[in-house]
């Protein structure tokens, strides 16, 4: 593999954050964005949402309504139940098709694990064993119950895991800078007395961040069948559902002095999944293992708005139905190995909404967000990667990929917002491909350099949605939107000892045909009254060749046998060009790029006890690098753009008996006031969390 991958497998780190966006964020790898608690927008080399992939077992989570914003589907996954996490970083549409445009973030749950006894099949012994897990944290009233048990003989495993999540309204810290006292204070809420909104103060209690609480409740069945060494059978049933999550970022805008919102919140975020996956090893003939995955899954998600002292509340939903086939084979020997695959993936999308008067509960119709036809969105591709080992420890990576992306959409009542268009159809075929070396020297010295090429075809979000993402501000469909690509080239070296590893990773992508939101007209008006409001219209638009580059720089050095620092630390920088009004060139900021940001931690294990004290950070993000057309959020941002902010926490973790182990972590010791970039709730303050977990 030519580029980067980084594998995040520190139980401790996996196991001890509050859901799995978290994790990211703590391992400093990768940064990630925050609208509301109940969520976590990973960003990979400037790419998110919709052009970064997520997948859950080898199966994708990017769905047809993935949007280009920030989304939070990532929590669905329950952090207690997973075993590892990869990120891949660049372009990696060869393997992974559409959307791998910043890079893949691969999320692996755990195994069911077989009891392997020498007594004969049928009279093998059954064996259970699991966990049972408590966490408290008191930042945001954190309660959470986790058990998973795998019951097991040598043919046979069961594994079952159920997790219930309850936070309250977040605290955030306290410490603000002297340049912006006010920042991020909680000043007033909206509540409904007597039938009338009213604003209540909230003085008191400026840090508590009002209405930011949710629950969440995650479920994982897997049944493990293995009849010989060379055949394994695994059923993958996952359920996440979690309780209304008010959009807190929104719940805090004001217009004349007063709140623009007395409701916006998501509804239920529902992720049902069930997948099947055959591995077999050591065939006949010029393959020697097939791996096939066959997978469905069902989403759900909503959103309720209701602007102050209205009483015409709004309600849209969202279903998609997903399903996905894939079969990799894969041939071995002295000289390299090479897969070859198909993959084929197909989305239904169902899109409704209608406006109910809570004063006369009368029901009425309103836009639905996304085409409310039949709509799906198909995607086909066969692809070959090969590796080949050269002399002199050096091996050539190579491949291809042949992508088919097809898009219906049709609609129905084109009355509300007077569509100049019925339907909005597409089929778009890419081609990407990668080319690269690496030397693997046997001291650990490792050096990589390629290229690679990335594409995401236009999904049901970027060519049919109708949303306003701020009051003013409306986002109109574009059935004329194609595919965006990036072309990137990277160069890895690295040194692995027994004492020290150092690692330096620099990349450049091009990214051409981007889609980016900007001015548009409908119906030739350049402002149109969109819910009771006159709103500028803005579409997407291929309107933009970007680039984005940058560098990460990594290391740790075992001090002593128990003592080992580790560092980390990236830098990303990204500029589009784009014809201004009298179409001339114009450089301007690229959405979506991250401040600086990385990681230094110091840990130490002594027996039954380990402790590690570490430092989360970001730099400076002026206001003159956000794009305040597009997803930067500079609303929520003081006037001179986010602040650099530092903060500390320790972990530690006792085992007194083989079964039981105690963990206490003070995550943010300072107590500082901070917020990420881009996001619309400022971080935890200072937390005080406790973890007990019992193995049977």
């Amino acid at each position: 593999m030519v580029q980067r991958v980084v594998s995040l497998t520190d139980k401790v780190l996996i196991q001890q954050q509050a859901n799995t966006a978290d994790i990211l964020t703590a391992s400093g790898q990768v940064f990630v964005q925050k609208s509301q608690a109940g969520g976590g927008s990973p960003v990979v080399r400037g790419f998110e949402a919709s052009r970064v992939l997520l997948m859950v077992d080898g199966i994708r989570m990017n769905s047809a309504i993935f949007r280009a914003g920030h989304l939070q589907n990532i929590i669905t996954v329950d952090n207690m139940i997973l075993d590892r996490v990869e990120i891949l970083y660049g372009p990696s549409s060869t393997m992974y098709g559409s959307d791998a445009l910043g890079g893949v973030v691969n999320l692996y749950t755990k195994q069911p694990q077989l009891f392997i006894s020498n007594v004969a099949s049928k009279k093998a012994p059954w064996r259970v064993n699991g966990n049972l897990v408590y966490r408290y944290g008191n930042g945001q009233n954190e309660n959470r119950q986790h058990i998973d048990v795998n019951l097991a003989n040598n043919k046979w495993a069961y594994l079952t895991s159920f997790t219930n999540s309850s936070f309250g309204d977040m605290r955030q810290g306290n410490k603000r800078l002297a340049a912006y006292p006010d920042f991020g204070k909680r000043l007033f809420y909206v509540a409904r007395e007597n039938n009338t909104d009213v604003v209540k103060d909230n003085s008191a209690k400026v840090n508590i961040q009002k209405f930011s609480g949710y629950t969440q409740t995650d479920l994982l069945q897997k049944i493990l069948f293995k009849p010989n060494e060379n055949t394994e059978h695994v059923l993958n049933i996952q359920f996440s559902n979690s309780s209304d999550i008010n959009r807190y970022d929104r719940l805090t805008e004001t217009s004349n002095g007063l709140p623009v919102f007395a409701e916006w919140y998501y509804g239920p975020q529902v992720r049902n999944m069930v997948g099947y996956k055959l591995s077999k090893e050591k065939l006949n003939g010029f393959f020697q293992d097939l791996t096939l995955n066959a997978n469905y899954q069902h989403l759900e998600e909503s959103r309720m708005t209701r602007r102050f002292r209205s009483n015409n509340k709004d309600y849209r939903f969202e279903e998609v139905d997903m399903f996905g086939f894939n079969v990799d084979l894969l041939h071995q020997d002295a000289s390299g190995d090479l897969h070859i695959g198909v993959e084929s993936y197909y989305n239904n999308v169902f899109s409704t909404a209608y406006r109910n008067n809570i004063a006369t509960n009368l029901r009425s119709a309103i836009t639905t967000r996304y085409s409310d036809g039949p709509t799906n969105m198909a995607n086909y591709a066969m692809y070959a990667q090969h590796t080949q080992f050269l002399k002199g420890n050096w091996v050539l990576n190579s491949g291809l990929r042949l992508n088919n992306v097809q898009l219906n959409a049709n609609f129905k009542d084109t009355a509300l917002m007077r569509f100049p268009f019925t339907d909005a159809n597409q089929n778009n075929t890419a081609l990407t491909g990668n080319l690269g070396m690496a030397y693997n020297g046997a001291d650990g010295f490792r050096i990589a350099f390629g290229f690679s090429s990335g594409f995401r075809a236009p999904n049901v979000d970027d060519l049919t949605k109708v949303f306003d993402t701020r009051t003013g501000y409306v986002v109109v469909p574009n059935k004329d939107v194609k595919p965006e690509y990036t072309y990137n080239t990277e160069l890895n070296i690295s040194k692995n000892s027994e004492k020290y590893t150092l690692g330096a990773s620099i990349f450049f992508t091009r990214f051409k045909n981007a889609l980016v939101v900007d001015k548009f007209k409908w119906n030739n008006a350049s402002a149109i009254l969109y819910q009771g409001i006159m709103s500028d219209v803005y579409a997407m638009q291929n309107k933009a060749i970007a680039n984005v580059y940058g560098f990460n720089i990594n290391g740790s050095a075992n001090l002593t046998p128990n003592t080992i620092v580790a560092a980390t630390y990236s830098y990303t920088k990204g500029r589009y060009i784009n014809k201004d009004m009298n179409g001339v060139n114009a450089e301007k900021p690229l959405d979506h790029i991250p401040p600086t940001y990385g990681r230094v931690g110091l840990k130490q294990d002594i027996k039954k006890f380990s402790a590690e004290l570490f430092t989360v950070f970001n730099g400076w993000k002026r206001i003159k690098d956000y794009n305040l057309n597009g997803e930067d959020n500079e609303i929520y941002a003081t006037k001179d753009g986010m602040p650099a902010w530092q903060i500390w926490n320790i972990n530690t973790s006792y085992q007194p008996t083989k079964k039981l182990n105690l963990s206490f972590q003070i995550e943010n010791i300072a107590d500082l006031n901070y917020r990420y970039f881009a996001s619309g709730i400022s971080a935890l303050g200072r937390n005080y969390v406790v973890q007990a977990r019992y193995s049977f």
